[in-house]
C-alpha cells in the first residue's frame, strides 16, 4: 500500500510513500497530510471470515490486506498491547443502552480514553523501526486531554524515542492532567501551554513543516514525527474498531448481516470520525455517521451549513474538553476523498489565510451522503448523564453529547452504535455534579459517584493522587520550540 498527499505533490517529496514513511515522517507536501492510495475491501466475505474472531485475529487480518510494510511479528507484538486492557478477548465490550443503541466502550486500556485503542500497538511499531533503522525521533503530541496520556504511557522508556508532549494549561480535567504531569520516563516532557488546544496543534504542526527546525533536529542526529492523528499510523487502528463493533451487533442479534446501522460520533480533531468513514467506503454497512459535537460545534457549521468560518469564533471551554476545538484536522482527509487535492490544497489555504472556507453546494451535498451532525451545550450533557444514571448507566460528558444525535438525527429507523471515548472517571466532578452533588475536586467526586452507583474507579486512576508531579513547566506557545530544543 502507498501512501499519497492531500494537498498535491510540491515536487520536493516523493508522489508517494509506504506505510513506514507515513508514520516515521507524517508531514506531506505544502502542510498537507497523507492517506492511503486506496482502501482494502471490508465485504460480506471478510466479515463472515470474522464473525468468531478475536479482536487481535480481526485487527491482524485487516492490516494484513491493507499490506501495510511493517513485519508481522512486529504487528503481532504491538497488537498484543490489547492483552494488557480489562478484558484481553474484547478490548472494546458493547453496553446495550436502549432496545436499539449500545455503546462501544473504547477506553478500557491504562489511560483510559479511546487514544489507547491506536496509540498503545502504534507507538511500539513506531520504535520498532527506530530501532531498526538505526534512528532516534522526537515525538510531539498536541493534547486535549487524552491523546497526551495515551502517547505518554505508549512510548515511555522505549528506545530510540523522545516525546515531547503539549497540553494546554487548565483545557483538561485535573486527572487527564495528572496522567502527564505525573509521568517520570527520562524520554518524557511535558510542557503546559498558556493557550488551548488549537496553540498547541497549530504550534505543532508550524513545527512539523518548519525545515529550521528539522535542521537544528539533524544536527542532534535526532528525526521528527508526531502522535496526534495527522499520523496515518493512528487512523488505521481506528477503522478496526467499527468493524468490530458492527460484527458485535451481528452476534448480538441486533441486526443481520449485511444490514445498515448508525454509528454515532463525539468528535473534535475528527480522528474517529476519519476511521468511520474508512470504513463505511471500504463496504462496512453504514448507513450514516452522525456526528456530535459540544457549544463548539464548529463540525456541526460544517457538514450542516458547508461552512468553516473560524473569523467569529472564541473557543469555549466546556465540561467535555477533548472537543474544545475549533481546527479539525481530519476534515482534510475527508475533503481530499470527495474533491481532490487541488480543492482541499485551495480550501485549507484559504482556512489559513483567511480563516473561513465555503463548500460549494454539491459539495456540502456530497458530505451530507456520508455525515449529519448536531451539538449539546453542558446543561444538556448533565441532564443526560443524570437520565442514564437512573437507568444504570454511568457516561463521560463526551458519550453524553452523543444522545442527541441518537435521538434526531437518524432519518430511519436503524439499530445504532454509540462511541464512547472516554471513562466517567476522567470527568467525575462533572458526573458528580450531573448526579445532583457539586464536588470540590476530582477525590471528592470519584469516592461520592462510586458510593451513589454501581461503578468502581480503576486502580490506575486512584493511583493518580498519591504520585508525585514531575513536569511542572508552563510556557508561552513562543517558547515551545525552546523547551524541546533544551529537552533534547
Amino acid at each position: 500500500m502507498q501512501f499519497i498527499e492531500t494537498r498535491g505533490n510540491d515536487g520536493k517529496n516523493p508522489a508517494s510513500v509506504s506505510f513506514s514513511e507515513a508514520i516515521l515522517s507524517p508531514s506531506a507536501s505544502f502542510g498537507g497530510l497523507y492517506v492511503p492510495q486506496s482502501l482494502p475491501a471490508i465485504d460480506r466475505a471478510f466479515l463472515e471470515k470474522h464473525m468468531t474472531s478475536h479482536y487481535k485475529t480481526l485487527a491482524m487480518d485487516y492490516l494484513d490486506t491493507f499490506g501495510i510494510d511493517i513485519d508481522k511479528d512486529v504487528v503481532q507484538v504491538a497488537l498484543d498491547r490489547y492483552d494488557a486492557f480489562d478484558d484481553p478477548k474484547n478490548p472494546v465490550p458493547l453496553s446495550e443502552i436502549e432496545e436499539d443503541c449500545c455503546v462501544a466502550e473504547l477506553y478500557h486500556g491504562p489511560t483510559r480514553a479511546f487514544k489507547d485503542m491506536a496509540l498503545q500497538p502504534f507507538g511500539y511499531i513506531l520504535s520498532k523501526l527506530a530501532q531498526q533503522r538505526d534512528e532516534n525521533y522526537l515525538i510531539m503530541a498536541a493534547t486535549s486531554g487524552d491523546t497526551g496520556p495515551a502517547t505518554l504511557e505508549t512510548f515511555k522508556n522505549q528506545p530510540n524515542v523522545k516525546v515531547a508532549c503539549l497540553y494546554p494549561d487548565g483545557g483538561t480535567s485535573d486527572v487527564q492532567r495528572l496522567q502527564m504531569v505525573t509521568e517520570d520516563a527520562p524520554n518524557l516532557k511535558v510542557i503546559g501551554v498558556k493557550g488551548n488546544f488549537d496553540d498547541t496543534q497549530h504550534t505543532l504542526k508550524e513545527l512539523l513543516a518548519s525545515a529550521d527546525f528539522k535542521a537544528e533536529l539533524e544536527a542532534k542526529h535526532i528525526k521528527l514525527s508526531a502522535a496526534n492523528s495527522v499520523n496515518f499510523g493512528r487512523i488505521i487502528f481506528q477503522i478496526i474498531y467499527h468493524i468490530h463493533s458492527y460484527l458485535e451487533m451481528v452476534r448480538r442479534g441486533k441486526i443481520a448481516m449485511g444490514e445498515k446501522i448508525y454509528l454515532v460520533v463525539p468528535s473534535g480533531n475528527f480522528g474517529n470520525a476519519l476511521g468511520g468513514y474508512y470504513a463505511k467506503k471500504a463496504g462496512l454497512p453504514v448507513e450514516k455517521i452522525l456526528i456530535s459535537s459540544n457549544i463548539n460545534n464548529i463540525l456541526t457549521d460544517w457538514i450542516e451549513k458547508g461552512e468553516y468560518d473560524l473569523t467569529n469564533r472564541e473557543l469555549i471551554m466546556t465540561e467535555s474538553p477533548a472537543m474544545d476545538i475549533l481546527k479539525s484536522s481530519n476534515i482534510e482527509r475527508i475533503m481530499f476523498d470527495k474533491f481532490g487535492a487541488a480543492r482541499t490544497k485551495e480550501l485549507m489555504e484559504s482556512l489559513a489565510q483567511n480563516g473561513k472556507f465555503i463548500l460549494s453546494e454539491a459539495e456540502k451535498q456530497s458530505l451530507q451522503e456520508d455525515f449529519s451532525a448536531s451539538y449539546s451545550d453542558d446543561t444538556e450533557c448533565e441532564n443526560e448523564i443524570a437520565r442514564y444514571a437512573q437507568k444504570g448507566y454511568i457516561m463521560d460528558p463526551h458519550t453524553a453529547t452523543c444522545i442527541k444525535a441518537y435521538e434526531t438525527l437518524r432519518e430511519k429507523p436503524l439499530p445504532t452504535v454509540i462511541y464512547s471515548t472516554a471513562e466517567w472517571t476522567k470527568f467525575s466532578p462533572t458526573v458528580a455534579k450531573a448526579l445532583g452533588h457539586p464536588a470540590e475536586g476530582d477525590v471528592e467526586a470519584l469516592k461520592w459517584v462510586t458510593e451513589h452507583t454501581n461503578v468502581t474507579v480503576p486502580p490506575m486512576i486512584d493511583a493518580l493522587f498519591e504520585k508525585p508531579i514531575v513536569h511542572t513547566i508552563v510556557v508561552e506557545k513562543e517558547a515551545i520550540k525552546g523547551e524541546m530544543l533544551s529537552f533534547l
